[in-house]
């Protein structure tokens, strides 16, 4: 239903595109109330695109974006110390869109940056919300866009929003994706993040162009190793040899460490015994709404023998 919903729109976009583009050609022609449309037609990747565009803008307008949390447990104790933010988007007429679809459409025409500060603002009310209920402490994460990332005007919206939310800096963590920390300016942009008191993590780690000396030059408190070298662990030891090496490597720099898209109790065991320090996947839960996120750390911060070194699965639907 939601693929045919798009492509009727993007057809009749595409029509609407190619009868303004036509215009200007057909009007200076004798036979325009007779002639056909012109043979060209717009690219339908072209045109999806800017249905999703004027989707996405009309999303954001009418609040058809919400968050939902996947916790993010330490190993040692197997509580929840963490939640990271995560958009999603519910059309009318195209039903639950996923983030892989929308969000580079949302880099690519700039809508990425009211987006980012639509997730970053709700994160930090939400966290705030959780803190003046009595939830035990609780890191809240959000990843920012490339597109966010431009000179110091990220560390002036974060402030703003800190103190329009009331949260505590320490409480919030910023994830950066390790590509940028190629770009210039992004080291002084961290800094000044640092300065506010946030603390800062670099995700998807072991699929950029890092190395030893830049993270010692950068403030960095966490790496989050990418998803895709857990999710073969047990198959392939490439993989298997690179998520060591970070940990290692990490442990070295007293860093955090995070490992994204953990699903099995084989790659639970191999993180575990590799002195990994956290967890985040569906092994223990799938993102959720707030509520039901607010009534897992209850229950898990209650628990009297949390087991050590132990992750165990949340439960699939909210507890009594």
């Amino acid at each position: 239903m939601r693929s045919r919903s798009l492509e009727s729109i993007t057809n009749r976009m595409e029509s609407r595109l190619q009868n303004a583009d036509a215009a200007p050609h057909r009007a200076k022609s004798p036979e325009w109330n007779n002639g056909p449309l012109p043979s060209n037609r717009l690219p339908a990747t072209a045109a999806r695109n800017v249905v999703m565009e004027s989707l996405l803008r009309e999303a954001l307008a009418h609040q058809e974006l919400t968050l939902h949390y996947q916790p993010q447990v330490d190993l040692d104790s197997g509580r929840i110390v963490g939640v990271e933010a995560l958009p999603r988007w519910h059309n009318p007429l195209l039903g639950n869109v996923a983030p892989a679809e929308f969000l580079p459409i949302a880099e690519e025409t700039g809508l990425s940056i009211p987006i980012g500060e639509w997730v970053l603002r709700t994160a930090c009310t939400q966290a705030q919300a959780w803190r003046e209920i009595g939830l035990p402490p609780l890191r809240m994460v959000v990843r920012v866009l490339p597109r966010q990332f431009i000179g110091i005007e990220l560390a002036q919206a974060v402030a703003r929003i800190l103190r329009e939310t009331g949260l505590r800096p320490d409480y919030l963590d910023l994830e950066i994706t390790e590509s940028l920390l190629a770009r210039d300016g992004v080291a002084d942009t961290l800094r000044a993040l640092k300065r506010l008191g946030v603390r800062l993590t670099i995700e998807g780690f072991g699929t950029g162009h890092s190395n030893l000396g830049h993270l010692r030059r950068l403030p960095i408190d966490r790496i989050k190793i990418d998803e895709s070298f857990v999710r073969d662990i047990g198959d392939e030891d490439d993989d298997q040899s690179i998520a060591a090496a970070v940990i290692a490597m990490a442990r070295g720099l007293r860093l955090v460490v995070i490992a994204d898209g953990v699903e099995t109790d084989t790659q639970l065991a191999f993180l575990r015994a590799l002195h990994c320090n956290e967890i985040q996947g569906d092994l223990f839960s799938q993102p959720h709404p707030a509520d039901h996120i607010a009534t897992l750390v209850r229950h898990y911060s209650k628990s009297s023998d949390p087991g050590p070194r132990s992750a165990r699965r949340a439960p699939s639907k909210p507890l009594a």
